[in-house]
């Protein structure tokens, strides 16, 4: 699961990270949650970037709203879903990010909020696809989804699953459409966890509105009623 991820740079980071050109205005994201606006490089324009909504409308399912339950799916069965199977061979795409949130939860009813970044808190990007549909106006919006995998060492000690973290060199391989579909499936593996590292951020990330640099900081373990706890 990947519910909620960052991406902490600037226009000019991004643009350099990944060779690509941004047209739109861009401006840190550090709250980023489903049925959003954000950049992402995709397989037909991969020297610039998209703006799509994150939550995926297959395209047989015209006259439909963002879908916010299809944020995710799992790199295991991609190829059997009709869902996801023609996007995942036709309209592949990167997600910049710069780190993930995921919640432990303590108890039944206490969660706890971590970040996962690489070391240093580089730009990286998710494995996704993407599709376009009609909206009842007529128009034709673009949606992603994010590809998750089986979690690494360190991100099993808060969850079950994990977003798929593309290496810096598979990254035109994930976008370029004549990669086999056997290569493709074996990109779809635990990030190392020897590259990554996590730390406690405040409850306010629970909270979509609050988007701001607060968010990423390291704070001491809180639960969302923001108590301290020695749980985290």
């Amino acid at each position: 699961m990947c519910g909620r991820y960052s991406l902490a740079k600037t226009k000019i980071d991004l643009e350099n990270r990944f060779a690509a050109e941004m047209l739109e205005p861009f401006e840190p994201r550090y709250n980023i949650a489903p049925s959003q606006l954000v950049p992402v490089i995709t397989s037909d324009s991969p020297k610039g970037f998209s703006h799509f909504y994150w939550g995926l409308t297959p395209a047989f399912a015209k006259n439909k709203p963002v879908a916010t339950k299809l944020i995710n799916a799992r790199a295991e069965t991609i190829t059997e879903k009709v869902t996801f199977k023609s996007a995942f061979k036709k309209h592949r795409c990167l997600v910049p990010a710069d780190g993930f949130y995921e919640w432990k939860k303590i108890g039944k009813k206490t969660k706890v909020p971590y970040r996962f970044v690489q070391h240093g808190e580089e730009l990286f990007a998710f494995a996704g696809i993407w599709e376009e549909y009609e909206t009842e106006k007529g128009d034709i919006a673009h949606t992603f989804l994010i590809l998750t995998t089986s979690p690494n060492q360190l991100t099993s000690e808060i969850h079950d699953r994990m977003p798929v973290i593309l290496k810096k060199e598979q990254e035109s391989k994930w976008l370029d459409l004549t990669t086999p579909e056997e290569t493709l499936l074996e990109m779809l593996q635990p990030y190392p966890d020897s590259e990554m590292m996590k730390y406690t951020v405040s409850p306010m990330v629970n909270q979509v509105a609050n988007d701001n640099p607060y968010v990423i900081r390291k704070t001491l373990p809180m639960d969302q009623f923001g108590n301290y706890t020695l749980f985290g």
